[in-house]
């Protein structure tokens, strides 16, 4: 009976395995295009709407305002997209970016022309009525009319507010008082808008009126003042569906820039890496996955292929919810997916390890297999959780492309924990239920000599120093020949725009087999976006700032080779796609996901100084990819965020599995027994995981090295660094940091 149920439970996997792969395929998406097919993808890897504004006015626009303006753009736009992005061009116009859409009239009809907002009193001064409904139009919605200008309103005092005196405007589902849902937008007045809203809301009370909200040459909304409003709070009320409210809401935030904006024009663009680059990846993570499946059978047997059956169910998954839950997939989100790939394979790897234990103290293969995955739960559980607290965090204080990392992180480690802890347990039981119960399957654990790592913790701890400061020196380095002490790319810095208008259609595949090396010649950088203007033979690329010198190298290039007109070359400066606020939100996003993670790890394990190991850790990685960065000169560019971030998880991951082996073997180990001796042994113990671990992820980023183009290869290159230096301070730093903080700060002993 119970082979005819395993046979049962491997055919029903079997056939989930074949749906799910068949669905990936063909099974969903437009016009049954797959889920692969219709995943949301950024910018990087797809294109979109490209829409430019110029500031309307005589005189220049500061940089705060266009600064500011371009902000408020950035988070109005993440409601289409999290990838979007916002960039200066020129001193007054700016540039959006939308990915995954292709028709550019409904983003600015939902967009609307960042105008200008005002609120109006219903009577002027005077007691004159400023505006009156005038009936209702095909919808039902109330139209209004003004019976002066907004010069004139503005002369006898009408406007009350302005656009700028709003800080936020946000729509939401509320009870009301009959208990029914309501949708309502509410709005939060700045410190001096407050102060105006106070008195125009008390006027307008005391005499039973209404404000209206006059945008862009309409009315939007004119609700009546049900109460004076002191705190700067205010709620708009009615008949609004969802959507109405956040349209509202929408034009309320995007009428509250301090710049008025006018349309020049609206484009539909290329991916920015090109298709190469989607392509290789492609071809990289499935050669990469190959070889994971190959490692993991040969030296875990059976194991390795329930784990690599596992993971052939997590890939097909997290395909299908990538579509399902529209994450929108950029290059740094692969980096999340590959991160949690790395985990998934951590997870099989740490059970595989302690069922072998089992087996080798004597246990049958049953006994082992349940006693295995009891013991591996709570080093794969805390992992798991601390990386997934990071990446709720940066998901709600993140922003652009940290948003698509965090998602995309998030669902794999939930999906990695389910294949290992459900999937991989069930199949194991089921080939052993099949009569596979001999150990030679699944192998047993041999005696290691434990490894004295404690006693070269100087050593490893003047590598890790020296390898630190020596970052700080290419830096300053760096700085004195070049301004900066990283090699900024475009993303941090701007750089320059050059639009070509070529004599014919040129393949994306020619562009960047052709073209693109000649521009990293002239540049000396491998980060060069490429788009094409659909319908158009425009294209256009983006580098870093070009001198006079280098920009007619590039004019010339052009006119030589592909007999490009002159006055068809044109050169804009673009600001950095990553604003100051932005990398404000990221800094502040990564040091609030830091505490959280110590502070888990301190309830976890009863003990700050695990804690603070971690995070000593986990600051050392950063330092030391940071200075991997500063020596090789690799482009710091919008993959760096993610690369740094993808790093922390996988650091704090890897020391977590060695401190519970830690716990436990503090746990059985007796008073006579030295603590440097029980740190070695769980060193020891866990190391096969560790090298394991990180040679199959080593193994997918090497993947993306070896076959990307070279804006992944710089992507992909820190990233082995992290990974290297991942392991490097999860086997050799950090069980020497928790025992010196232990002799530094001992435990308090309680009476």
């Amino acid at each position: 009976m119970k082979k005819n149920k395993a046979i049962v439970i491997l055919a029903v996997f079997v056939m989930l395995l074949a749906g799910f792969g068949y669905t990936a395929a063909v099974g969903i998406g437009a016009e049954g295009s797959g889920s692969a097919a219709s995943i949301n993808l950024g910018l990087d890897l797809e294109g979109g709407v490209s829409i430019t504004y110029q500031a309307v006015g005589d005189e220049a626009p500061s940089d705060e305002d266009m600064a500011d303006t371009i902000y408020k753009l950035q988070k109005r736009v993440e409601g289409y997209s999290t990838e979007a992005v916002v960039y200066k061009e020129g001193t007054d116009r700016i540039n959006i970016e939308i990915p995954g859409v292709s028709d550019a009239n409904a983003i600015l009809e939902d967009l609307g022309k960042p105008g200008s907002l005002y609120f109006i009193a219903e009577h002027d001064p005077d007691g004159n009525l400023n505006y009156a409904l005038m009936g209702v139009d095909d919808t039902g919605e109330p139209v209004y009319t003004l019976y002066k200008s907004i010069d004139e309103l503005e002369a006898d005092g009408s406007i009350v507010l302005l656009g700028t005196d709003v800080k936020t405007a946000q729509a939401r589902t509320i009870t009301n008082q009959m208990q029914n849902s309501e949708e309502v937008v509410d709005l939060t007045m700045t410190e001096e808008g407050a102060a105006k809203f106070a008195e125009a809301t008390t006027k307008a009370f005391q005499n039973g009126e209404s404000i209206a909200i006059y945008y862009d040459g309409a009315i939007i909304s004119a609700p009546n003042v049900n109460a004076a409003i002191m705190d700067g709070s205010a709620q708009i009320s009615g008949s609004f569906t969802y959507e109405e409210a956040e349209q509202l809401a929408s034009t309320i935030r995007i009428g509250g820039l301090k710049l008025e904006l006018e349309e020049l024009h609206s484009k539909i663009v290329g991916a920015q890496l090109g298709e190469e680059a989607i392509s290789t990846s492609i071809k990289a993570a499935a050669v990469g996955v190959a070889i994971i499946v190959i490692f993991m059978i040969a030296v875990y047997h059976l194991l390795g292929l329930a784990a690599s059956l596992a993971l052939a169910l997590y890939v097909e998954l997290i395909v299908i919810l990538l579509d399902a839950f529209e994450i929108t997939l950029t290059l740094p989100g692969i980096a999340g997916i590959i991160l949690s790939i790395g985990m998934a394979v951590d997870a099989n790897v740490i059970i595989f390890a302690r069922i072998r234990e089992e087996i080798a103290k004597g246990k049958t293969v049953k006994s082992a297999i349940g006693t295995g995955f009891k013991k591996a739960a709570s080093a794969i559980f805390d992992g798991n959780i601390t990386t997934l607290i990071a990446a709720f965090v940066l998901g709600i204080l993140g922003s652009g492309t940290i948003k698509g990392f965090a998602a995309t992180l998030a669902l794999g480690i939930v999906l990695s924990m389910f294949t290992a802890m459900v999937i991989t347990k069930l199949l194991l039981k089921a080939f052993y239920a099949m009569g596979l119960q001999n150990v030679k399957w699944y192998g047993s654990a041999k005696e290691k000599n434990a490894v004295n790592f404690i006693s070269r913790k100087k050593v490893f701890f003047g590598i890790s120093v020296l390898a630190i400061l020596s970052g700080f020196v290419f830096m300053g380095i760096n700085k004195s020949q070049t301004g900066a002490g990283l090699n900024y790319s475009l993303e941090f810095v701007g750089g320059t725009s050059t639009n070509v208008v070529f004599n014919e259609d040129m393949p994306l595949a020619d562009i960047d087999a052709k073209i693109v090396p000649m521009i990293e010649k002239i540049t000396g950088d491998g980060n060069v976006q490429t788009q094409k203007v659909e319908g158009t033979n425009e294209v256009i690329f983006k580098t870093r700032t070009l001198s006079t010198e280098e920009r007619d190298t590039f004019e010339s290039v052009m006119v030589d080779n592909f007999a490009v007109a002159a006055d068809k070359i044109t050169t804009e400066t673009i600001s950095s796609t990553i604003s100051d606020e932005m990398k404000t939100d990221a800094v502040k996003a990564v040091v609030i996901a830091t505490l959280c993670m110590l502070v888990y790890i301190w309830f976890r394990f009863k003990d700050i100084r695990f804690g603070a190991s971690s995070v000593i850790a986990l600051i050392h990685d950063v330092l030391v990819v940071l200075a991997f960065y500063a020596i090789v000169k690799v482009s710091v560019g919008n993959t760096f965020i993610a690369c740094m971030l993808t790093i922390v998880g996988y650091s704090v991951n890897a020391t977590i599995v060695i401190f519970d082996r830690i716990r436990e073997n503090m746990h059985n180990m007796g008073r006579k027994d030295s603590l440097d001796d029980m740190v070695n042994e769980s060193i020891t113990q866990t190391l096969s995981r560790s090298i394991f671990t990180s040679l199959t992820t080593f193994v997918m980023v090497a993947a993306l090295y070896v076959f990307g183009v070279s804006s992944v290869k710089e992507f992909a290159l820190p990233l082995m660094a992290g990974i290297l230096c991942g392991t490097y301070s999860s086997v050799c730093i950090t069980g020497a940091l928790w025992l010196v903080l232990r002799k530094v700060f001992p435990q308090k002993k309680t009476a």
